[in-house]
C-alpha cells in the first residue's frame, strides 16, 4: 500500500502550489508508466519516429523539470486528462522550437524505450481511430499492463511466479484459455485447487486494477466510472 499512496496523483496535484521533492519523484513514476501513449498520440498526428521522440523528451522534461504544474485546474483531475491537455499546448507553442533543439536522451530517470515504443506503433498502424481515442486505448493498455505486472511481482515475491505464468491467461484470455483441469496438470493442481487459484487470482486482479486507477485520479474521483471507460476505450 506504501507504493500506491506515494504515487497517488492527489500528491502531483499538490504540488501545483506547494513544490516538494515527493510530488517531483511521484511524477517521474507516473510519467515512466504512462509515457507511451503520448508517443502514440504524437505519431498518429503525422509526426515521424524521430521527432516523435524528441517531442515526447522535451514535453516530459518541462513537465517535471519547468513547473507546468502551475497550469493544472480542477477540470484536469484525471492524470490522463491533464497530460493530454498539456501536450495540446506544448505541440501548439513550442513545435518548431522542441524540435530544433533535439534534446532526446536527457531525462534518464525516466527509462523511454522508444525502439520498442515504435515497433508497438507500427504494429497497430493499421487502426483506424483518432488521435484521441489511440490515446485513450494506449492508457488503457498501460494501466493494465502495470496491474499484471504488479500482480506478477507479488506471486514472485510468495514463491508463485510458475503459478502466475500458468494462470494469468484466466485474466487475459478470459473463458477461451485453458480448462481448470488443464491448468491443474500443469501446476500439479487439482481442479477444485485451481478454481480457488483462479477465484483469489482474479480478486487480486481487480484490487490493483482498482488501485492503479486511483493512482491517476485526483481524491474523490470515481473509479468505478473510470474503469467503465478504459474498459470502453479498450473496446472502441
Amino acid at each position: 500500500m506504501a507504493r500506491f499512496e506515494s504515487t497517488h496523483w492527489s500528491v502531483v496535484l499538490a504540488a501545483a502550489s506547494s513544490p516538494s521533492s515527493g510530488a517531483s519523484n511521484a511524477l517521474e513514476r507516473l510519467c515512466a508508466s504512462y509515457w507511451y501513449p503520448l508517443y502514440a498520440y504524437i505519431r498518429s498526428r503525422g509526426v515521424g519516429p524521430e521527432d516523435a521522440h524528441d517531442l515526447t523528451q522535451e514535453f516530459f522534461a518541462r513537465l517535471i523539470e519547468k513547473g507546468f504544474l502551475k497550469d493544472v485546474r480542477p477540470e484536469k483531475g484525471k492524470f490522463r486528462t491533464f497530460l493530454l491537455a498539456s501536450v495540446n499546448h506544448f505541440l501548439s507553442n513550442e513545435w518548431d522550437r522542441a524540435k530544433a533543439q533535439k534534446r532526446g536522451g536527457h531525462l534518464q530517470f525516466l527509462p523511454l524505450d522508444f525502439a520498442q515504443a515504435e515497433e508497438r506503433h507500427v504494429r497497430g498502424a493499421a487502426h483506424t481511430l483518432s488521435p484521441e481515442a489511440l490515446f485513450e486505448r494506449a492508457w488503457a493498455m498501460a494501466v493494465l499492463d502495470s496491474v499484471l505486472s504488479r500482480l506478477r511481482d507479488e506471486y514472485a515475491r510468495a514463491g508463485k511466479e510458475s503459478q502466475f505464468d500458468h494462470l494469468k491467461g484466466v485474466l487475459v484470455l478470459g473463458e477461451g484459455g485453458a480448462s481448470y483441469r488443464e491448468l491443474g496438470g500443469e501446476i500439479g493442481l487439482s481442479e477444485g485447487a485451481v478454481k480457488v487459484a483462479v477465484h483469489r487470482l482474479r480478486r487480486r486482479y481487480r484490487d490493483l486494477l482498482l488501485e492503479e486507477i486511483a493512482q491517476t485520479l485526483a481524491e474523490g474521483e470515481n473509479t468505478e466510472e473510470e474503469l467503465r471507460h478504459l474498459m470502453a476505450a479498450l473496446s472502441g
